[in-house]
């Protein structure tokens, strides 16, 4: 590709049909702007007022059992509620759904002190299990379109809890990424019999630009069209659609994968790195989508230090999704530091 990545230039997004600004000049001006507090208190194994710690009362009333390894309940404030139908309304251009769902938070663990990255091997392993677990008695409820898995770290993200912890939306539709993202994928296979990511992935591993880390099941690289300064994707190098289809092996190569992107994240800054992290998978409304090629991405707002974030303000709200440093150069950062997490360096 002869392409100058150190002038301004836009890149596709072949899952989602859009366009990224990327502006590599703008890395050199001043910053002045907002920054952000570091919270780098060690935390207990067990906090009385947390409401996620084996043993204590949650907001709602309930009492947590003294759960020993992951631990699933529905969220006490659901963003999505079971007893309702899915009735469409309209009037004239206002038109609207109802939404039926439901809310799940997952522990990952039992000690408030840990977070992904300083989680051993093993326990992330009974996480991905636990994902399984949930996808398929969602998939089952007759009404669900789609299981959104998904983690919000640190309190910049609006994470309200440390406890190590993520959820689970379930719903009757089928919300607007996982829309586009079946569109794409489902398009290309019809016109090839393969994988978009598939085949997007064989060239990755071509030019290896952008890869950060990899092993026998999983490639963990920064998209081409990356959108958030140090924004990664997980990748299954066997096409498969949902974390359902994950063998035993994948589940603990998966969950090698995500120990070893999230340790990069927190060595970066020396911090706990905040991230949106998200499962994107097949929806399950009963439809066949063979196009669909499992992966799994970050979304960090880090941008230049542990407190100076990325905006999403004016241009990427009004026109179009921008940013600073290349994929190449997030890419190189990300890969020279080490798998060691910095705490057990120290």
């Amino acid at each position: 590709m002869s392409l100058n990545i150190e002038k301004p230039h836009k890149r596709y997004n072949i899952l989602t049909d859009e366009w990224v600004l990327v502006s590599p000049h703008r890395t050199k001006r001043p910053w002045q702007g907002k920054t952000e507090e570091v919270e780098e208190a060690k935390r207990p194994s067990y906090e009385a007022k947390c409401y996620l710690c084996p043993g204590n009362e949650r907001m709602g009333g309930a009492n947590n059992p003294q759960y020993e390894a992951t631990y699933v309940f529905n969220n006490d404030f659901a963003a999505l509620m079971e007893d309702q139908g899915v009735a469409e309304h309209q009037d004239g251009l206002l038109r609207s759904l109802e939404e039926r769902g439901t809310s799940r938070v997952i522990c990952f663990s039992p000690d408030h002190s840990l977070t992904m990255p300083e989680m051993e091997i093993n326990d992330l392993t009974k996480v991905v299990r636990v994902w399984k677990e949930q996808f398929a008695e969602l998939e089952a409820i007759d009404y669900i379109g789609n299981v959104q898995i998904f983690e919000n770290k640190g309190p910049i993200m609006g994470c309200s809890n440390p406890h190590p912890h993520g959820q689970i939306w379930a719903q009757s539709s089928v919300p607007n990424e996982i829309a586009k993202r079946t569109k794409t994928q489902q398009d290309y296979f019809d016109k090839t019999g393969v994988s978009l990511l598939g085949d997007y992935l064989k060239q990755e591993i071509q030019s290896a630009e952008r890869i950060i880390c990899e092993n026998e099941h999983f490639v963990c690289l920064v998209p081409f069209w990356a959108v958030w300064p140090y924004e990664t994707m997980i990748i299954p190098r066997r096409h498969f659609q949902a974390v359902t289809d994950m063998t035993n092996e994948e589940e603990a190569a998966f969950a090698s994968i995500l120990s070893q992107i999230t340790i990069k994240y927190d060595n970066l800054f020396k911090s706990s790195f905040p991230y949106s992290a998200g499962m994107q998978q097949r929806p399950t409304d009963g439809n066949s989508y063979k196009g669909w090629h499992f992966h799994y991405s970050f979304y960090p707002p880090l941008l230049r230090s542990a407190t100076v974030k990325k905006f999403m303000v004016g241009y990427e709200m009004f026109a179009n999704p921008q940013r600073d440093i290349t994929a190449e150069m997030a890419a190189n950062t990300l890969r020279s530091l080490s798998q060691t997490h910095y705490k057990k360096a120290q």
